[in-house]
């Protein structure tokens, strides 16, 4: 099965998204954490499509194909902006799911829009995140923005900041990467997404608690057993602000296990998906 490349409407810019399926189906928009792209969560979107959805996978503002701010925004809020402005591109209500930062975008924005949302999954986020947990995720952008000799660099560079396996061919990354002027290979995103202002300040959590007291979709949170950003108290205030969480465990895995583990979160998903109703649009 191929993707449509298709571009959507951000909050004053254009997001570009790989598509799969029949555009008429229920639409299930993907959203990769940041540092990533779309191409993080396509064996998902492929997957709910084969099922009857249309799987969209998107690059974040300032990632992959999509634009760049302008203004050099990238505080969570920004990010929750296009979300809102993308689920009210279509016609049906969409689920929204997401890991890390985009789990993070598809709450704050989709908790605007219930009535453009059957339901928001989220892979390992809630609010209350530690934020030496962050340390990583800190350590993973500094160290891309000096980019790299060769792919087997890039390679390491995730393995060891994002707790992810090492990918056995580092020439797979070349599709998420770009040469700089020196020959160097650069992630595919705006350097600026990764300044320190942008890195869970205590703006986020802000944002997050709101979004969690104020969302009213169903709502999953897939949780990582082995998880360094959330903690169980954390977990309990999300439950206490939105009582219709609902909490699974990811067993033996990270914070960032979406990126080898798109087929089994795909499955969940699915079976989520058979039991809650779509409703429609008023």
């Amino acid at each position: 099965m191929l993707a449509d490349t298709i571009r959507l409407e951000g909050d004053g810019l254009e997001l570009v998204g790989s598509a799969y399926g029949d555009p008429e189906d229920p639409p299930v928009l993907f959203f990769h954490g940041g540092g990533q792209s779309r191409n993080a969560w396509l064996g998902s979107a492929k997957k709910v499509a084969v099922a009857g959805f249309y799987g969209v996978s998107i690059d974040l503002r300032g990632h992959g194909d999509s634009d760049w701010a302008k203004d050099g925004q990238y505080h969570l809020e920004d990010f929750g902006r296009d979300v809102e402005k993308l689920v009210q591109q279509f016609d049906r209500p969409v689920t929204l799911v997401g890991a890390s930062r985009g789990g993070q975008s598809a709450l704050v924005g989709g908790s605007r829009q219930p009535k453009h949302v059957r339901l928001i999954m989220l892979a390992d986020v809630s609010p209350d995140m530690q934020d030496e947990g962050i340390d990583g995720i800190r350590a993973f952008f500094a160290e891309g923005a000096k980019g790299f000799e060769s792919l087997d660099q890039a390679a390491d560079s995730l393995a060891k900041h994002l707790g992810q396996k090492r990918i056995a061919d580092p020439r797979k990354l070349a599709g998420s990467m770009r040469r700089d002027t020196e020959d160097r290979w650069q992630w595919r995103w705006d350097p600026a997404t990764g300044n320190a202002e942008f890195l869970h300040p205590p703006s986020e959590n802000e944002s997050l608690l709101a979004a969690a007291a104020r969302v009213k979709s169903p709502l999953v949170m897939v949780r990582a057993e082995l998880s360094h950003v959330l903690t169980d108290e954390g977990v309990d205030n999300f439950k206490k602000l939105a009582p219709q969480l609902e909490i699974m465990l990811a067993r033996g895995v990270g914070h960032m296990f979406t990126a080898d583990r798109n087929d089994g979160f795909a499955t969940k998903l699915l079976d989520v998906l058979a039991r809650t109703p779509e409703g429609i649009l008023a």
